[in-house]
């Protein structure tokens, strides 16, 4: 009898319904709370008036929370909806400084280190944390707040340690980090469109 050699006999299918069925479903109860409209045109405000008064928006975040960092960042000094000037943001990504902060102090410090450095009063800085729990945006928050810069957090489930110590808190919904980042994204695009349409940039 012939050998057979199918590489992919052991592969399964996949129905991704049920995983749609869920982001759809968060994303939709994401928009329709109360607090995330609220969270936006206040976020908006402050921020569209710090850049306009001199100032910058600084944001952090773990793995998949950085790269929506990053992503704030690039769309405010880059572009999103329209060529206009660029706007003053800086996410805490550099390979150098993260890799150096957490060998010589510790992965903890790596965010509020970076912030004592760039944090000055009328800056704000944007807290990425899917759980809440994260020290090193913890300690961040805390740097934030001792430069004496706005505080804003994006988190998750139930806010974890974070709930209750930025000046502004959206506690996005989700069962696992997938639906929260899912939530975040959102937030962070309507952030920048809703800073741009402040500004009169939009």
């Amino acid at each position: 009898m012939a050998e057979t050699n199918d590489a992919n006999a052991s592969l399964h299918d996949y129905d991704p319904t049920a995983s749609l069925r869920s982001a759809a479903e968060t994303a939709a109860a994401f928009a329709a709370a109360p607090e995330t409209a609220a969270f936006l045109r206040e976020a908006t405000r402050r921020f569209a008036e710090i850049l306009a008064s001199g100032g910058k928006l600084l944001a952090a975040g773990n793995g998949g929370s950085s790269t929506q960092a990053g992503h704030f960042a690039e769309e405010l000094t880059g572009r999103f909806h329209a060529d206009r000037r660029p706007l003053a943001a800086l996410a805490c990504t550099d390979a150098g400084h993260i890799t150096c902060t957490a060998n010589d102090y510790g992965y903890d410090e790596v965010f509020a280190r970076w912030i004592t450095a760039l944090a000055r009063p009328g800056d704000a800085a944007l807290l990425l944390s899917t759980s809440g729990n994260s020290e090193n945006i913890l300690r961040a928050a805390a740097a934030a707040k001792e430069a004496g810069a706005t505080t804003v957090a994006l988190s998750g489930k139930d806010g974890g340690r974070l709930a209750g110590v930025c000046d502004l808190e959206l506690i996005c919904p989700g069962a696992g980090s997938d639906r929260v980042q899912e939530c975040h994204l959102i937030a962070v695009h309507l952030l920048i469109d809703g800073v741009e349409g402040r500004l009169g940039l939009a």
